[in-house]
């Protein structure tokens, strides 16, 4: 029986109930990364992410380092939260890749296997729409590019470069005239394994974060939290630790709703609209509004004009003001908020128990 030890991330000039967005879980019982990784999905959300430095992350009686969700795969899929995976989803030719020069990006050949060639190549590129239906959500551009023009190209107008096996083998329909760029390349690169892009880092003195790996480390290409002074080390992913997951208290309901609708709808079905309140949480929800419907998300922020200032929202009821003006979230851009009239519908985060 493994036994688990919720630990809080509690904001400043918050409570646990009315600003948690996210939880961390102390699991005891030792896995290697990938094993650690599928529990954290099967019994949480996934292995911890981390925003900021908080000493909740591993509040633990015990000296043992512990997993979070830092990683470095080498080959990366340019879809953020697609997981590389050598086993399961390669479907690389049989002398690729064979790295002879500076190969670093990869093209599915006419028989559709893999090949890694030079990135500055211009290639024929296949893009990703997440809003388009079936197999229309795979575009074949013919204009060849090279491999960092073509990943712009297709996040500019469509989604990403298509990545991912499932991805490819739902675009099996698309005849190649000549090798074509997907979204996949490799780079040392440290990532989240849930597919954030919090740039926080906490590596201990000398660790991968300083430029200079120590002797012997080279292939250590997971990371440990330490219990002593709370910064990070790499680790060989294969050997087995306690680790530290994260739970979603986040949803993006992707219906188009008025602020107070959105509202009654976050305390019927869970708890509340979303109130951000730290550098951290506007960073874990910006992600989020990536994938909304609309170009705004509704915030749990409102203008009150009898007091005369902006107030988030809280479990006590709150009385429509003459004003009609609500808080919400830029999908693109630098994901600002604005005010916009209460009537109009977007999307909306709901805040889960």
């Amino acid at each position: 029986m493994q036994r688990s030890q919720v630990l809080l991330i509690l904001m400043a000039q918050c409570s646990f109930v009315t600003c948690q967005l996210y939880e961390y879980h102390f699991v005891e019982g030792p896995k290697n990364w990938t094993d650690a990784r599928e529990y954290c999905k099967e019994h949480h959300t996934d292995l911890a992410t981390v925003y900021n430095n908080t000493e909740g992350l591993y509040a633990t009686e015990h000296k043992e380092e512990a997993w979070i969700g830092l990683h470095n795969p080498l080959w990366h899929w340019s879809l953020p939260g697609e997981e590389y995976d050598a086993d399961d989803e390669s479907q690389w030719h049989p002398e690729e890749p064979n790295n002879l020069g500076i190969e670093n990006c990869v093209t599915i050949r006419t028989d559709k296997q893999w090949a890694n060639i030079p990135c500055d190549v211009t290639r024929p590129f296949i893009c990703y729409n997440a809003k388009y239906p079936g197999p229309s959500r795979f575009q074949l551009i013919t204009t060849p590019m090279n491999w960092f023009k073509a990943q712009k190209y297709c996040r500019e107008h469509h989604t990403d470069l298509i990545s991912g096996h499932s991805q490819l083998k739902e675009a099996q329909h698309l005849t190649l005239a000549t090798s074509t760029w997907i979204g996949l390349n490799f780079r040392e690169t440290w990532t989240w394994a849930a597919g954030s892009n919090s740039s926080f880092r906490n590596w201990e003195l000398g660790g991968p974060g300083y430029g200079v790996i120590p002797a012997g480390q080279s292939q250590k290409k997971c990371a440990t939290v330490l219990k002593n002074s709370g910064k990070w080390a790499s680790a060989d992913c294969a050997s087995e630790k306690p680790f530290v997951c994260y739970e979603d208290k986040v949803i993006l309901i992707k219906q188009n709703m008025s602020w107070g609708e959105a509202l009654d709808y976050c305390r019927d079905n869970y708890y509340d609209l979303v109130s951000i309140t730290s550098p951290g949480e506007q960073l874990y929800v910006q992600e989020k509004a990536q994938e909304a419907g609309t170009p705004y998300v509704w915030l749990g922020l409102r203008y009150t004009c009898t007091l005369g200032f902006w107030f988030r929202i809280s479990d006590e009821a709150t009385e429509t003001n003459s004003c009609g003006l609500a808080g919400a979230m830029d999908r693109e851009g630098k994901h600002q908020w604005f005010r916009k009239p209460y009537e109009m519908k977007f999307n909306f985060f709901c805040k889960m128990r």
